[in-house]
């Protein structure tokens, strides 16, 4: 064992420096297991990928030994929120606790800081969105009088969908670099200096890939100086990767454009040129490409893919491509002519130029390798060209000097190589590790299946799962999430339990996604005497709700990827080339990772109890469903609803903080 092992089990054990600062610290066989596989990955600078089970406490598992290593290290998150618990909270107190002088920095992407110059801009704009974005804007000029770090993060309340962001931030594409005339102050500038000197910097997953490929995040010239890299809450590593290594074209982007274009030029230029007449072509041309995206699909109201075939030959997609180029060419000739008179009409010109290639892009076939499809949204449309995962380009920023590479998440695979994960992020030589969760399982926590159900295809299948929760949650008074796979099973479910309810005077709440944010939908729930939460993708990962508030997870159907995703039928194409069996090593490997993540809602404590539910009977009937068991914690299974109900009326009898 290393002098760094041993350092790390020391101060991770009973009696250990963790221990001395935190009294709640207990000593976990699988954590030290974990820690002491990390500070060998970093001794010996190799790739190292663990599957770490709820309350391993993998966060400490990887912090300790990077922090006590003395090696300069990036962390990577996949989201913000753990983003700033991570600084804010953790990094401090482990800090503190092993007496480390280590310097932490917090780097985050352009959109999260504010952008001086542009509040400018917004300030005179006489066309805000709405009264809404009227009060952000006066909440922002007041905060950004006090702030140091410009991290909108700071502004407690602040809607992330808030239509006055865009108008505060800046992208890559609107940035004026040294020629702004607030680049000394510049808050994003101010946070990638500190990340330059920080032994420490957290990042998120997307600005890492934003980074490997623009080259516009820091991280670049951040991650040749690290000798450890860590990625937790890996499993969406691969995801995050294809969306930020693929080339998009949206009409969001269009638009955004135009209205910055009519802004600088009525400010800066007004009567040198037609600004309304620049603006309106390219907002009308993104407008008409979003129409011929949809086409005859009519209303678009949830997130839809099209194949790209499926539009790449009609008549009015082709001729939308081609107005988009025609309006952002016109808008570079005539931005030129002005481009003297102030950075930002440089820095527009550039954008309207990058437009126009992008549609002349797209209106040309696919690079090999990539495969190309339509985002639909309510909003807009947006042309994607990608690649089907991350393994090259991982491979390619694990060339350089040898550093420490660690993953981790409690959902990586079924498999005791984490194929999963493994394979298509190109780390099949990695050293893989699976770490149970320390938590009693089999005694706390029950899962059912019914053997008789309506079929996931059947008409009555949404109905039949709505009533089955209400069944479980009435014996329970509440307490109970339903995950859907689909928004339309969400919005089915969602009124059926409401109408239940309603008729039988019910004192149960039904909390439906989409009637706010998510933040408020969970504090609803949890400030509700009694409550069922119905949500969709977002509610599956994410949510810790420790204790006696949440004891019963439902979950629609088997979470299999949509057979006809334009990016799950190429991936399929490829592993049938390769002579493989799309359906095992594709649809049931993704199924057992998604059920997994929606079972990981159940069990948060040690001393949590509860039941899940899955309302397919495919899962107790077909062969693969023994696969899909094995991945789930050790839950004892129950064979009829009648255990099921007889096992939630002991949890509502015996609360926990009885």
């Amino acid at each position: 064992m290393s002098p760094l092992q041993h350092a790390t089990i020391a101060a991770l054990a009973e009696g250990g420096a963790l221990a001395a600062a935190d009294p709640h610290h207990a000593e976990r066989r699988e954590q030290l297991e974990m820690a002491s596989a990390v500070a060998a990955a970093i001794d010996e600078r190799t790739p190292l990928v663990v599957e770490a089970g709820t309350g391993v406490g993998k966060t400490y598992a990887y912090l300790v030994p990077a922090l006590l290593s003395g090696a300069r290290t990036l962390l990577s998150t996949a989201t913000k929120t753990l983003q700033d618990q991570l600084f804010v909270r953790d990094l401090p107190r482990l800090r503190d606790a092993l007496g480390v002088p280590v310097t932490i920095a917090l780097l985050k992407g352009r959109s999260s800081y504010l952008c001086s110059h542009r509040l400018g801009l917004a300030r005179h704009d006489a066309q805000l969105p709405d009264r809404f974005a009227v009060r952000a804007l006066a909440r922002i000029e007041a905060w950004a009088q006090t702030t140091v770090s410009g991290d909108l993060a700071e502004l407690e309340g602040l809607d992330e969908r808030s239509s006055i962001l865009p108008l505060v931030t800046s992208s890559r594409e609107n940035c004026l670099g040294s020629d702004c005339p607030q680049f000394k102050g510049c808050h994003v500038n101010k946070a990638r200096r500190d990340a330059m000197v920080a032994d420490l910097v957290v990042v998120n997953h997307h600005l890492f890939f934003a980074d490997v490929s623009l080259r516009d995040s820091g991280v670049a010239e951040l991650l040749p100086s690290v000798e450890v890299a860590v990625f937790d809450e890996a499993h969406q590593l691969g995801e995050a990767g294809v969306q930020f290594l693929g080339t998009i074209l949206g009409s969001s982007q269009l638009i955004d454009f135009a209205r910055d274009m009519l802004g600088a030029g009525l400010q800066q230029a007004r009567g040198l040129l037609p600004w309304p007449e620049l603006a309106a072509a390219c907002d009308r041309s993104a407008r008409d490409l979003r129409l011929a995206a949809v086409g005859r699909l009519g209303e678009v109201r949830a997130s839809l893919k099209l194949r790209w075939a499926e539009r790449s030959e009609d008549a009015a997609f082709v001729a939308g491509l081609k107005q988009v180029g025609e309006a952002c060419e016109a808008a570079r000739e005539a931005l030129e002519t002005v481009s003297e008179l102030a950075p930002d009409f440089v820095r527009l010109a550039e954008r309207a130029a990058r437009l126009a290639a992008l549609a002349t892009r797209f209106a040309l076939p696919a690079e090999d390798g990539k495969i190309r499809w339509l985002d639909l949204t309510a909003q807009q449309a947006r042309l994607v060209e990608s690649p089907l995962d991350i393994r090259e380009a991982m491979k390619e920023e694990m060339q350089g000097a040898p550093k420490a590479w660690i993953f981790t998440s409690a959902t990586l695979g079924d498999d005791a190589k984490l194929s999963w994960f493994t394979e298509g992020a190109g780390l099949e030589e990695a050293t893989t590790l699976r770490v149970g969760s320390p938590f009693d399982y089999a005694n706390h926590a029950r899962v059912y299946v019914p053997r008789v159900f309506a079929k996931p295809g059947d008409p009555g299948h949404a109905i039949a799962v709505a009533d089955l929760a209400g069944r479980c949650a009435r014996a329970l008074g509440g307490r109970t999430f339903v995950l859907t796979t689909t928004l339309r099973s969400l919005q089915a479910v969602g009124a059926r339990l409401r109408d239940v309810f309603l008729a039988e005077a019910s004192a149960i709440e039904v909390l439906v996604q989409g009637q706010g944010s998510k933040r408020q939908l969970m504090q609803r729930f949890l400030e509700a005497p009694q409550a069922v939460l119905v949500g969709s993708q977002s509610f599956w990962e994410g949510i810790d709700v420790p204790g006696e508030a949440l004891q019963c997870v439902v979950i629609d159907k088997l979470p299999f990827p949509p057979p006809n995703d334009p990016l799950v039928e190429a991936r399929v194409r490829r592993l049938e080339g390769e002579g493989r069996n799309a359906f095992t090593d594709y649809f049931v490997a993704e199924a057992a990772i998604s059920l997994k993540q929606g079972a990981g809602r159940l069990i948060r404590s040690e001393s949590d109890r509860g039941l899940l539910v899955v309302c397919d009977p495919r899962m107790a009937a077909m062969a693969y469903g023994r696969r899909l068991f094995a991945a789930l914690p050790p839950m004892a299974r129950l064979e009829r609803e009648s255990e099921a109900i007889e096992w939630l009326g002991v949890l509502a009898a015996a609360p926990l903080s009885a």
